[in-house]
Formats: structure tokens, C-alpha cells, sequence
């Protein structure tokens, strides 16, 4: 059983075999996913899962926590498994790649912000959007 398939069993969550299929299509991804290519890797496994099943599933694990819903300014939503280690990401605009990281300055600058304005942080999310460097010659 994948990570996910075992969050979503343990939140008493019904797993038809389609919702298995696609927990376990987001388990094994390495990228974020939009629903039309959890439902291209889905097919390649079930070719029975419609479109409208992983909209439907996709919808119910982000109501239960197990996946996050991520708009990358691209106009489609993407999705990862939610887990416990969090990190940021840098989107690059050109080609679309999601690159995933920790910074610990950015991690307590925040941290910082947010005692300065009388908060105590407990969640946030950071997207940064960018374009490669042009590389110089020689």
C-alpha cells in the first residue's frame, strides 16, 4: 500500500480500485501533476478511469488533506501529497519545471515577519516565480 492510499484508509476514506489507481499514480510522481496527467498515468494502468473520476477523487483527497492544490500562475491546478516536511517552490515560467526547496533564512524571516506585525506563524506557502539567466558567452 502507497503512502497516500494508507493516509487516505487511515481518515476512514472509501478506496474504490480507481482511487487506489490514482493515490498510487500521486505517490510514485516527482513532478505536480495537473488532472489531465494524473489521468493519462491513471488510463495507462486502468484504462477504465474517466476524466471525471479524477476530477471527482482529486477534489475529495484535497477536502481530506492528502493532497495539496497548488496554481502555478499556468492556469491549471496541480497537485502533490501532502506531507509533514514542508517545503517552497520556484516555478520557472519558461518551461514550467517545479522546483522544490528548503531555505532556512526565508524559513525564519518569516518566522521574524510575523512576531513583528504580533503573529505567531503556523503556516505559510512560498511560490517564487523566475526565467533561467541568460548564460554568458564563452
Amino acid at each position: 500500500m502507497d503512502r497516500l492510499e494508507k493516509l487516505c484508509v487511515e481518515k476512514g476514506m472509501r478506496m474504490t480500485e480507481q482511487r487506489r489507481v490514482i493515490a498510487r499514480v500521486l505517490s510514485v510522481a516527482d513532478d505536480h501533476p495537473d488532472v489531465e496527467e494524473i489521468h493519462r498515468r491513471a488510463s495507462d494502468i486502468d484504462d477504465k478511469i474517466s476524466i471525471a473520476t479524477v476530477y471527482r477523487t482529486m477534489r475529495l483527497f484535497e477536502e481530506a488533506g492528502v493532497v495539496e492544490r497548488h496554481d502555478f500562475q499556468d492556469g491549471r491546478a496541480r497537485y502533490e501529497e501532502a506531507t509533514e516536511s514542508h517545503h517552497d517552490h520556484l516555478i520557472d515560467l519558461k518551461s514550467g519545471e517545479v522546483i522544490e526547496f528548503v531555505n532556512e533564512e526565508i524559513e525564519a524571516l518569516q518566522k521574524k515577519i510575523a512576531e513583528e506585525h504580533g503573529y505567531k506563524l503556523v503556516d505559510h506557502r512560498l511560490e517564487l516565480y523566475g526565467v533561467p539567466l541568460k548564460k554568458a558567452d564563452g
